[in-house]
Formats: structure tokens, C-alpha cells, sequence
């Protein structure tokens, strides 16, 4: 209602024709535009299968009480941090080859793009669930002849998961609303399907418009999604 009013003040005619379900030419523009969803959900779950992992191994060290450790924790988080998203992306797809002579295609340049800066958030998340960790509980294990390693593995880190599960599902959010940036190497997901759109009907309000719809669908089924994983690991264990 807002943008049409807005447009409608200015004398703009809509032109919902071109992503018109009950048109053939919207049919397949809608195809189209729809077709970028899973380019989407794949390179948002690969970006995340890296930089958990090493957002873990970072946060551990950063909760280490060895200083080497945390110092190194703290220099890469705040390195990392400090690049924006878009400016790694591109220095990943246009550096790595001129620099190490690596040739990456879009996909890999995203994913290690991605999981990079998203590493230094999840390393803090990390940092933080453990922690959160009662220390009596760590003294505990290593009474009774737990080692350090064991201790973090069967103690702390299971804990420390269920502790800090919103906090990862916020970042799978922002993972999925930051693989927008993508379309500026040509990676085909949801904004780069739109662009390329607006380039062959010239209708950019209403193909934008659609692209909200679809990012605005798709985060609050990844909410839902993350709120239901949440419930189901804080149910309480019944005999």
C-alpha cells in the first residue's frame, strides 16, 4: 500500500504484468526469479559449515586460559571484524589468484568469503557459551581424571550449545541476508536472479518488491525453523 501510494503520487504505472502468475511470461519470470532460492540456502549452509567450526576452534581459543591462545583469539577476531562483507568477497574473488595464484570459482570465493567474516561472530558466541560454564563444573571433571580436552568435550561444549543456540540461529539469518552480496561476482542467488531481471524488463520496483517478499518469506521460515530446534533441545528429559 505504501509503495503504491508513493508510486502513485509520482503518475507510476505498475507493471505487475511481468511477474503475473496468470501470464505465461510472468509464469516463467517467476520461474526465474524462484530458481535463485536454492543458490540461496546452498552457499548460506556451506558459508556456515565453515565458519562454525572455526568460529569453535577460535572461541575455544579465546576462552583458553593460556595467553598465546587468547591473544591470537583476539587478533583474528578483531582483524576479521573490522573487514566489511562485501569488501572480503571481493578481495577473496580478485585477490586470491593475482596474490596466491588460487582460481576460485563464485561458489568456493563465497564460501570461504563468507565463513570467514562470519567466523570472528561465531568465535565471540563460542567464546562466551563457555564461558558461561559454572568453572565448578570444569574443576569437577578434572577430579575425577578427566582431561582438558575430555573435559571440553563432554562438559563444557554440550552446555555451552544449548546455551548459545539463539545466538547461532541469529546467525544463520544474518547468513542468509548476507549472501546477497554475492550477486556483485555473479553468483546466481535471489538478488542476482533480480538483477538480471531488471535488466531484461525494465521493471525494477516490481521485481524488487517481489525480492523482498521472497527474502521477507524466507527469513521468517528460517526463525520458525531455528525457534523449533531451540524447543525441542530445551525440552526437558522425561522418563
Amino acid at each position: 500500500m505504501l509503495l503504491a501510494g508513493c508510486a502513485g503520487g509520482q503518475n507510476y504505472t505498475w507493471g505487475w504484468y511481468v511477474i503475473s502468475p496468470l501470464l505465461p511470461k510472468g509464469q516463467s519470470n517467476l520461474g526465474f526469479l524462484a530458481s535463485g532460492l536454492w543458490a540461496t540456502l546452498a552457499i548460506s549452509a556451506a558459508a556456515l559449515a565453515v565458519s562454525i567450526p572455526l568460529g569453535a576452534i577460535i572461541g575455544m581459543a579465546g576462552a583458553s586460559s593460556i595467553k598465546p591462545l587468547k591473544v591470537a583469539n583476539r587478533i583474528y577476531v578483531e582483524l576479521v571484524r573490522a573487514v566489511p562483507g562485501l569488501v572480503l568477497v571481493l578481495w577473496v574473488y580478485y585477490g586470491l589468484p593475482v596474490v596466491f595464484g588460487i582460481e576460485l570459482g563464485v561458489f568456493a570465493a563465497g564460501v570461504i568469503a563468507l565463513g570467514l567474516s562470519d567466523s570472528a561472530f561465531q568465535a565471540e558466541i563460542f567464546r562466551a557459551g563457555i564461558q558461561s560454564i559454572d568453572r565448578g563444573q570444569i574443576d569437577g571433571a578434572y577430579s575425577v581424571g578427566l582431561t582438558r580436552l575430555q573435559t571440553m568435550r563432554f562438559i563444557v561444549l554440550p552446555q555451552a550449545l544449548r546455551r548459545i543456540l539463539p545466538a547461532l540461529g541469529n546467525q544463520f539469518v544474518y547468513m542468509l541476508k548476507m549472501s546477497s552480496i554475492l550477486s556483485i561476482i555473479g553468483y546466481q542467488e535471489l538478488t542476482r536472479r533480480a538483477n538480471e531481471l531488471v535488466v531484461t524488463e525494465y521493471r525494477p520496483l516490481e521485481i524488487y518488491t517481489f525480492l523482498v517478499v521472497e527474502y521477507l518469506l524466507l527469513i521468517l521460515a528460517a526463525s520458525w525453523l531455528m525457534r523449533w530446534i531451540e524447543a525441542k533441545l530445551n525440552k526437558p528429559f522425561v522418563k
